[in-house]
């Protein structure tokens, strides 16, 4: 008898985006609350509607939430980059990637569809590097409403095997 071989999960196309232009630090009393400025959401918005006329949605946006992050998924949402929103508390600044590789095999289970998550650096960076090389080195950096795009294997194997297919600061978009 001959076996057969193991079903082979599709990739997920993932997009790291990072939090628009935010008002300066210490200007806000808790960090967190520190919004997007005007010119901040003004640039995530073209940013937003580039990726939109390039075909970019996606099925999903995850979300850190603080405030900047909140505001920048609205405007990809409200451009319709994706259908719905949810909090996730791994994007929050020095969230674990193992603490959302759960997420993205529950995602996995359910669904094939395009992520989005919305964070911060230098975690954005990071979770790319370890995803697709297996270990951070810090000389990726995301600008403020730059784009990291990877394929991504099933949640189980992703790190080290992810494929990177874009990474951009916001003026190659605009």
């Amino acid at each position: 008898m001959a076996l057969s071989p193991p079903t082979k999960l599709p990739l997920t196309e993932l997009y790291l985006i990072r939090h628009g232009i935010a008002a300066e630090r210490g200007t806000y009393r808790v960090d967190d609350d520190r919004p997007l400025t005007d010119a901040g959401r003004a640039r995530t918005r073209a940013v937003a509607l580039r990726l939109l006329a390039l075909g970019c949605q996606t099925d999903k946006i995850f979300t850190s939430s603080l405030v900047r992050a909140q505001q920048t998924a609205e405007i990809l949402l409200d451009v319709g980059l994706a259908p719905t929103v949810e909090l996730s508390a791994a994007l929050a600044p020095g969230g674990k990637l193992a603490d959302w590789l759960p997420v993205l095999a529950q995602w996995q289970a359910q669904s094939s569809g395009r992520l989005a998550l919305v964070g911060h650096e230098p975690d954005l960076s990071n979770w790319a590097q370890q995803l697709v090389t297996g270990q951070v080195s810090d000389r990726w950096r995301l600008k403020k409403a730059g784009v990291i795009g990877l394929h991504v294997p099933a949640a189980e194997t992703a790190i080290g095997n992810s494929e990177l297919f874009w990474l951009t600061p916001p003026r190659l978009l605009l």
